[in-house]
């Protein structure tokens, strides 16, 4: 009876966020009600001692990096950055290679540590009118916004500031740049398969015959696109700084700053705090990274924005997002501290004996369940990311394959039709999920499940 209450639990979460009811209050009834199913009367206590107490831990780790990382977001929108650099890669790629141009537009920012929702809003506008010029099917804009936003630059390139390449860092004791060699090769592949089942599927809907619009069918946000078209925009110079900022000083942060003797010299501190080196390290570095890079975008756009409003803006739009990811990790907390998820996670550590394997099957079933990569993960390395982490050990793998195999597996799954940033997508463009979704479905979730595997089967090789 507590494996079916576990199974009804998670059912209900993915049907009901899907219908549009909040996490932030789906995650504490639906955990309660697996908690009653499993015979476990103790329903207060599991709210306040572990629901409530493992979101404010998640809270505590992850607020800074999606404050900061939704503050230097709405900068680079609001300053005209993120447009400016779009512009600059269509000029120089060209209007005939608009596919690629948008791809790369949208892989540019998020690498550099936008959020998706706002390379999807300043990116938009650029690709309805870029597409609609070529010819090429506007369906085919979602599919090529979600390439850019939430496969390679989300889970697969070293060095990613997004908050899916952090989650693992305390639990495996890595960086952001974990298991780098791999990491490029999975990224690459995305990269390059989506881009050609993109074009390919465009220059088949060109040949049958279809335009930038389906006969007999309006553009309703055309003229939103032309009026998001900035009048002034900074240099292509100016914008990309704060990106590059962002990326070397992780770097310089995380594998020549703090590593070594300084990282000696922070364990006598630290142990005050119950707390080692390696489990914050690589946030401190996203950390400073983005702090410096807000502080500069600020200086050099100081003129072109409205500082505090937009700051302001960018905090408010970072707590939903944190918010809901911590209730969902609380929920997972709750559902793994059931006598009955033994089973469940035995079923799961049973798959394999390769930790990769099982990673990567309970990050991927997570992340779709609750249509969030971020939500999905932390559930999975919550509840068993210690385990994950001595099988590693016990079987002399580097800790950091766990790291981008989870980060991989995360980016599979998660684009099932629920999935919020896919509904915030399609709603941005105008279109439906009958419209657009195979293709979104086949370069964010096909092609990078398939991806998934290549890395395991590299990892096992030993290719880190």
């Amino acid at each position: 009876m507590g494996v079916l209450g576990i199974i009804i639990s998670l059912g209900l979460l993915m049907y009901l966020a899907y219908r549009g009811i909040t996490v932030l209050v789906l995650a504490p009834i639906l955990a309660l009600l697996a908690v009653l199913l499993g015979g476990q009367g103790d329903l207060l206590p599991m709210y306040t001692e572990v629901f409530m107490k493992n979101t404010a831990g998640y809270l505590k780790t992850y607020f800074p990096l999606f404050l900061l990382g939704a503050i230097f977001g709405k900068l680079m929108d609001e300053s005209g950055a993120a447009k400016a650099i779009a512009h600059w890669i269509v000029a120089k790629i060209g209007k005939e290679r608009a596919i690629l141009a948008i791809v790369l537009s949208c892989g540019i920012l998020t690498y550099g540590g936008v959020s998706l929702f706002v390379v999807a809003f300043a990116v938009y506008p650029l690709a309805a009118a870029l597409f609609r010029e070529t010819g090429t099917p506007k369906r085919l804009i979602p599919a090529c916004i979600a390439l850019g936003s939430f496969t390679f630059t989300m889970t697969a390139f070293p060095g990613t500031p997004q908050i899916q390449n952090a989650i693992p860092i305390p639990f495996f004791k890595t960086d952001a740049y974990a298991a780098p060699i791999l990491g490029l090769i999975a990224g690459l592949m995305m990269f390059g398969l989506g881009t050609y089942w993109i074009t390919m599927r465009a220059k088949k809907m060109i040949a049958n015959g279809e335009g930038y619009l389906p006969a007999g069918i309006t553009d309703e946000t055309a003229a939103t696109a032309e009026a998001n078209v900035e009048k002034e925009l900074p240099s292509v110079g100016v914008a990309m700084l704060p990106i590059l900022l962002v990326l070397v000083l992780n770097f310089f942060l995380s594998k020549v700053y703090y590593p070594g003797a300084r990282a000696e010299a922070l364990i006598p501190v630290l142990e005050k705090y119950g707390t080692a080196p390696g489990s914050v390290i690589g946030i401190w570095s996203i950390i400073i990274a983005l702090v410096v890079a807000i502080l500069f975008t600020i200086i050099v756009n100081w003129k072109r924005i409205n500082v505090m409003e937009t700051v302001n803006k960018g905090a408010y739009g970072s707590m939903l997002a944190i918010l809901n990811t911590a209730s969902e990790v609380g929920y997972g907390n709750v559902i793994s501290g059931l006598a009955a998820f033994a089973i469940v996670k035995g079923a799961l550590l049973g798959i394999s004996s390769n930790p990769l394997v099982t990673t990567a099957v309970s990050v991927n079933i997570l992340a779709g369940i609750t249509g969030s990569a971020s939500g999905g993960m932390s559930i999975a390395l919550g509840a068993m990311g210690e385990t994950f982490y001595n099988m590693a050990v016990q079987t002399g793998m580097n800790p950091e394959l766990l790291h981008r195999i989870s980060t991989l597996s995360c980016g599979g799954l998660d684009s099932l039709p629920h999935n919020g940033a896919v509904i915030t997508l399609l709603g941005i463009c105008g279109l439906t999920h009958k419209q657009s979704y195979a293709d979104i479905g086949m370069v964010s979730v096909v092609i990078p499940l398939a991806t998934t595997v290549v890395a395991i089967i590299l990892g096992t090789i030993g290719i880190v």
